[in-house]
């Protein structure tokens, strides 16, 4: 049975738009690669806030350079209307010695209203709106934000199922190129064994009366030079681990990197040891397929 694939790229985009509290917001949270999760944010200036969106991206994001950005707009203006203690005292010490001159020189005043103290220049002045309520605020703009990373965290995950497609084939196409390394190698056996034998008698008659230990040693080391079992087993063991990486729901990028070095490694030795054309042919086909696999896993989460 063919395992699922749950790999999650690092590459993804959400936004969203909220209100509440007399303001109006707009997130947006986009990602590319990353060797770790670097957190960048462009937040307004809202208490506490900074912390619990750092926690909230954490918890839906583990490697990828992530940006978030937040805009906040006061729904009724940019600017609003302000009471001035100060101008208020200084009006209210004005009207005391007004009536208390008036009083003085027998005159009546009507009573004055708090609405014409407020009329009077200096009691209330222009400012920036005030963040009545931060706490309600901040609540109302982190569950907005949640919203946006179960978005942002879709697209990274249908991105991601894209990219294990495409590794699951690479991976097919090189246990194809690992079977036919086999055969070639089965293929290649007689003029090997002609070879060692060849390089027996060579050994034998140059030999003259060298220790029989020695001889076997030598004839020993020829012949592992030129086997290729042990290569194209640890490929098809890779292959293995390889299916296994791609079905692990599990942050799995830098172990499936790791794991592209040991392929290169085996193909490399295989080139080195196939002592015919074909199996020369067959190796650089699997480096070349490799490579292609290790640059879509740079993608990987």
């Amino acid at each position: 049975m063919e395992k699922q694939i749950a790999t999650i790229s690092m590459t993804g985009f959400a936004a969203g738009q909220g209100g509440a509290q007399g303001y109006d917001w707009s997130w947006d949270i986009r990602s590319v690669n990353g060797k770790a999760l670097d957190l960048r944010l462009r937040l307004p200036d809202v208490e506490g806030l900074e912390p619990l969106v750092r926690a909230a991206v954490g918890r839906f994001a583990a490697r990828g350079n992530i940006s978030a950005n937040l805009r906040l707009t006061r729904v009724d203006a940019a600017e609003g209307l302000r009471l001035s203690a100060s101008g208020l005292r200084a009006a209210l010490a004005a009207l005391r010695d007004i009536e208390s001159v008036a009083a003085a020189e027998g005159m009546a005043l009507a009573q004055t209203t708090a609405a014409d103290v407020l009329t009077l220049r200096g009691v209330l002045e222009q400012g920036p709106a005030q963040m009545e309520d931060q706490a309600a605020l901040r609540t109302a703009l982190i569950a907005s934000l949640e919203s946006v990373l179960t978005e942002f965290a879709a697209m990274r995950a249908a991105e991601g199922a894209q990219i294990g497609a495409v590794i699951s084939a690479q991976l097919t196409r090189i246990a194809e190129l690992t079977e036919a390394a086999a055969e070639a190698a089965e293929a290649r056996r007689p003029d090997w064994e002609a070879g060692i034998t060849a390089a027996l008698a060579r050994v034998i008659e140059s030999a003259g009366g060298a220790d029989p230990d020695r001889v076997a040693q030598e004839l020993a080391l020829i012949a592992v030079k030129g086997d290729v079992t042990e290569e194209i087993d640890r490929l098809r063991a890779h292959i293995a681990a390889a299916r296994d990486l791609l079905a692990d729901p599990k942050p799995v990028g830098r172990r499936f990197d790791f794991l592209t070095q040991e392929f290169v490694r085996e193909a490399n030795t295989l080139c080195s040891k196939s002592g015919s054309s074909r199996l020369t042919a067959i190796g650089l086909d699997l480096k070349h397929v490799i490579d292609q696999m290790r640059e879509q896993i740079q993608n990987v989460e």
